[in-house]
């Protein structure tokens, strides 16, 4: 990277100018020292980034991990969301203080054949977790109406046609409409569980690390957690909506305040994110644990569910619907926030700026592509596209120390985020040791897959 200079930095000496321009310094804020105010008029980027924490990739790995191993990846579920909180918390501060996304900052502090490169990889992981949005609404559309999955997969392009709409209404009417959808999946599964009566002293000492999870198989699902839970994209999110609140750029005191009352929303809206992972793998082991291989797939899942030979005496054709209208919901959650990260990583690595309907069905029909030819090549069979799927989270999770490494290097820099803001000694400790963990750990994967 290059070497940091001492300078200050305002929005407009970016390269490119001021992240997601259209809303960025949009939103107000009252002027009150009252906590739950500012609170309040703070909350929403958080909902939007937990959204990356609870899409369909984290479905099929959380359910699946709960049906094959019962409760021992709860453990990864917990580790994966402390880290996603004090990542988000870092791109928060660094968009907050500096006013460059973590594209933007990335950009201006490498050469451009390496601004290119991590462009690539992050347009890779994007399209990753589009595969994810785009197999779990064709699935969703497909149980809920009887659509074919090739049908259901080729309507999802369309879905650019409701973000264009969502962006009229103004950005803190799509926070709110994210957060409605977050509640109605919470409230799904927090009913489902309850229903199906976990045991709760295996529950609870599944939260402790077990040995176990350096075997291939739980490290592959591990790490497919790792992925689906810790998105690298979100990184780029984060750092670019965490500026959209209006208040004084060039006081230290309202800048401060920004920090504190972002981090707060993040790490409550992150904790919902959590527990509803933990209610996916709960929800897969108390009720399927032993019968992993049969249900692989959402379509199986939702078969299950209404199966009393399965669920037992819970089985309903409620819980199968509601499950399906969950599904769909976390579809297009994650369906608004990934154009917007598409949007930023654009803009902040190569500077080229596009209509936002052109990147949707740009980005949208690209990860279209493989979805649409593994269902064609395996006639739409299910199990096929749950695989594409489980591939495309433990990808992200590959990809993840590839945005770590410059954000918990931007955020230690006293040059870049001055006195008040660098990260303490002991964030930087954990944010390098997360970053170095998790990079050997996808290495171990990678060779044992090759061997």
């Amino acid at each position: 990277m290059k070497k940091l200079k001492n300078e200050s930095h305002s929005f407009l000496d970016s390269a490119n100018g001021p992240s997601l321009e259209e809303i960025n310094n949009t939103v107000s804020i009252p002027e009150s020292n009252s906590f739950w105010k500012n609170l309040l008029a703070f909350s929403g980027p958080g909902a939007l980034v937990a959204v990356g924490y609870m899409d369909p990739g984290n479905w099929v790995t959380s359910i699946g991990g709960g049906a094959r191993y019962g409760y021992l990846l709860l453990s990864v579920v917990l580790l994966s969301s402390l880290i996603a909180m004090l990542l988000q918390y870092m791109a928060a501060k660094l968009g907050i203080v500096t006013e460059m996304d973590l594209a933007q900052a990335t950009r201006k502090y490498t050469s451009k054949r390496v601004g290119i490169m991590l462009w690539i990889v992050t347009e890779l992981a994007i399209m990753a977790t589009d595969i994810a949005e785009v197999i779990g609404g064709a699935i969703a559309l497909n149980l809920l109406f009887g659509l074919p999955l090739l049908v259901g997969v080729i309507l999802t392009i369309f879905d650019v046609l409701l973000l264009l709409l969502l962006m009229k209404l103004g950005f803190r009417k799509i926070e709110a409409i994210v957060m409605g959808l977050i509640f109605v999946i919470l409230i799904v599964f927090v009913y489902e569980v309850i229903l199906a009566q976990p045991n709760m002293s295996h529950l609870m000492s599944g939260f402790l690390p077990q040995k176990q999870l350096l075997s291939h198989g739980e490290l592959t699902m591990g790490l497919g957690i790792v992925g689906a839970t810790v998105m690298p994209h979100n990184l780029y999110l984060h750092s670019s909506i965490s500026q959209t609140r209006k208040y004084n750029r060039k006081d230290k005191e309202e800048i401060a305040k920004a920090v504190k009352f972002s981090t707060w929303d993040s790490n409550i809206q992150l904790t919902g994110a959590f527990i509803i992972n933990c209610l996916l793998l709960v929800l897969g082991s108390a009720l399927f644990f032993g019968q992993g291989e049969n249900l692989g797939t959402f379509t199986s899942l939702y078969d299950a569910l209404k199966d009393p030979n399965l669920a037992g005496s819970v089985a309903s054709p409620i819980l199968s619907v509601l499950f399906a209208v969950a599904l769909l919901a976390s579809g297009q959650n994650s369906t608004i926030t990934g154009t917007l990260t598409g949007q930023i990583v654009m803009e902040g690595f190569i500077h080229m700026k596009i209509p936002t309907w052109a990147r949707r069905v740009i980005t949208r029909g690209l990860s279209v592509i493989p979805v649409l030819i593994c269902t064609i090549y395996y006639g739409g069979n299910e199990a096929a596209l749950d695989n594409l799927l489980i591939y495309s989270q433990v990808f992200l999770s590959i990809a993840l120390p590839i945005s770590m490494i410059p954000l918990v290097y931007f955020t230690s820099s006293k040059k870049l985020m001055g006195d008040q803001f660098v990260n303490p000694k002991w964030v930087t400790g954990l944010g390098w040791f997360c970053a170095i963990a998790l990079t050997g750990l996808n290495i171990q994967l990678i060779i044992e897959t090759l061997s």
